[in-house]
């Protein structure tokens, strides 16, 4: 698939921007604050429904606009040899539901359109993944399955839901303790919700991991020359709670094994006002030579992890694995999008890189200088400047 052109309307800077886009390799070049992330972050947005760069979408609306719209015409394959152009449409509200469109068609919720486009994203915020704490190599994993599987989009967030309310009630339900006494039997029922939307997410993450796992291992081994090996395991909080794991467990069990945490923590959940126990606490533990990557990995060497995660991804996208993901036909392969992440890697490991990505159907750089992109990465070149998009190669 590739992207054929991008339209802004009050996104970030632009108050109205028109990119055209071509398969193969165009680097976005232009100085710091004039726009290029901004442009790569609309496609990733379509791709995920979420920023690489901020938690919440009110910072992708321009100042003193109440909305912003993205489009995207993404070119896909779904039978060999048969190109079919599909134009995406996202309004983002904030405060509201954010809706889409497809092909003019009626407003829909956005997350319907989810799976249109698929993207990597190389980013310097990458590093988080690696250094950062598990919160961002949670949602690393969730979006990752959103790619794979759009309907995980929905168990997620019905899982966030019931998290705030079963927080909100722990809370309530702590200050009542310490008073009159507390009505628990509502709690009970979010109990059985949050176990039941957690037991999906816990099965599919672990899925993904053993998905992954060869992938980076591999991808490690080409962008750092084989110094250690990269190991990959998912980390569980129910697992701690009940002293046991199993990797392989269905949803049922899963399910019923966080009802019996969940069980045993409600003390303490309630004392805390906080869910002790479920997804929203799991981990994806990165190991280096047989040692945390966190603490332990030099600079470069947490790049390279950092790298074969995006590259891991890149890889099952494209070529998918059992279990993991849907049919996409022949054309499953995703946008590669680097966003100035040459300027942060040492020479060698920005050409290695650059050699892996070079072949994929479509790269998208942002770099500040033409210098930066790498001589295997030569091809179309847009200058921005200003607000403006201009085509100079």
């Amino acid at each position: 698939m590739y992207v054929a052109h991008l339209s802004l309307t009050d996104f970030r800077s632009y108050a109205q921007v028109e990119l055209p886009l071509e398969p193969g390799i165009t680097a976005l070049v232009g100085p710091n604050g004039q726009g290029k992330t901004n442009l790569v972050e609309a496609l990733g947005y379509v791709a995920t429904l979420g920023s690489h760069r901020v938690p919440t979408d009110a910072a992708l609306v321009r100042a003193g606009t109440t909305r912003a719209v993205v489009r995207a015409k993404v070119v896909r394959e779904l039978e060999a040899g048969r190109p079919r152009s599909t134009l995406v449409e996202i309004e983002v509200t904030p405060g509201k539901a954010n809706r889409a469109r497809v092909n003019g068609g009626s407003p829909t919720r956005a997350r319907d359109v989810l799976g249109i486009l698929r993207t990597v994203l190389f980013a310097p915020e990458d590093l988080s993944l690696v250094k950062g704490d598990p919160d961002g190599r949670r949602r690393f994993l969730d979006d990752l399955l959103v790619q794979l599987t759009p309907r995980v989009a929905g168990t997620v967030a019905d899982y966030d839901r019931v998290l705030r309310q079963r927080s909100a009630l722990l809370k309530s339900a702590a200050v009542a303790r310490r008073g009159a006494g507390a009505d628990l039997r509502t709690l009970d029922v979010w109990d059985a919700k949050l176990a039941q939307t957690g037991a999906q997410i816990i099965v599919a993450r672990r899925g993904l991991v053993r998905a992954l796992a060869p992938h980076i291992e591999r991808a490690y081994a080409q962008v750092s020359a084989g110094q250690g090996d990269a190991i990959v395991t998912y980390k569980a909080s129910l697992d701690a709670v009940l002293e046991t794991a199993d990797e392989t467990a269905s949803v049922d069990l899963v399910e019923a094994q966080l009802l019996e945490a969940i069980g045993r923590l409600r003390g303490k959940e309630i004392e805390r006002g906080v869910s002790l126990v479920g997804p929203h606490r799991d981990d994806l533990v990165l190991t280096l030579g047989g040692l945390p990557a966190k603490g332990y990995a030099s600079h470069g060497e947490s790049w390279s992890f950092a790298l074969a995660l995006r590259l891991a991804s890149y890889e099952l996208l494209t070529r998918g694995d059992e279990g993991v993901g849907g049919d996409w036909g022949p054309d499953g392969e995703p946008v590669l999008i680097l966003d100035d992440v040459f300027a942060e890697l040492d020479a060698r490991r920005r050409d290695r890189l650059a050699e892996l990505v070079a072949p994929a159907r479509q790269v998208l750089i942002t770099a500040a200088v033409a210098e930066d992109v790498p001589a295997p990465l030569a091809g179309a070149r847009v200058d921005v400047m200003g607000g403006e998009v201009a085509r100079v190669l």
